[in-house]
């Protein structure tokens, strides 16, 4: 077995097991804590794939700005066990079932998946270069990347609306 493919294994695992204990920890610093494992088990994938651009923004992105405006969300929030509703057994049941289901839908897709064998067809052009991903991100994909950040502000903003305490009572004037 190569190096590559034991690290891959590994990486792998690691990716997995975080991305279910992100889920399935009742604590949600301790979800945050797996998910932040997660992005950077992911960031390593990608550096198997010798993207190490795309590992380094998604470190920073993902990593860093988007787990700190988690983390805040959480903090805002003060989730408490008091304050947690308890879904019914039916819920839970069909959360159950909705993802054995997808996971059996996945499972068949890998089985029956044929890899792609042959050469690599390669018109020159050097899609890893900082100067190629900025033409690309800017030109043909500013309007997704736009809506991206509009999308993350308008979930920051609700956030703070959701987690702004009511006054209870009117001050003496």
């Amino acid at each position: 077995m190569s190096p590559i493919l034991i690290i891959f294994y590994f990486l792998a695992a690691i990716t997995l097991s975080t991305a279910f204990l992100t889920i399935y920890s009742r604590n949600p610093i301790h979800s945050a804590i797996y998910l932040v494992i997660c992005f950077f088990s992911i960031a390593g994938h990608y550096l198997l794939f010798n993207a190490q651009f795309l590992a380094l923004v998604h470190i920073i992105v993902y990593s860093g700005a988007i787990m700190v405006l988690f983390l805040f969300t959480i903090m805002l929030m003060n989730l408490n066990k008091e304050d947690e509703v308890h879904k019914p057994r039916i819920t839970r049941l069909g959360a159950v079932v909705v993802m054995s289901i997808t996971c059996l839908v996945l499972l068949a897709i890998f089985v029956n998946s044929k890899p792609i064998v042959g050469e690599y067809d390669s018109n020159g052009n050097d899609f890893q270069s900082i100067k190629a991903l900025g033409k690309i991100l800017l030109n043909e994909y500013m309007v997704p990347f736009e809506y991206a950040s509009v999308l993350l502000l308008t979930a920051m903003i609700g956030t703070v609306l959701l987690s702004k305490k009511e006054k209870t009572g009117k001050k003496n004037e």
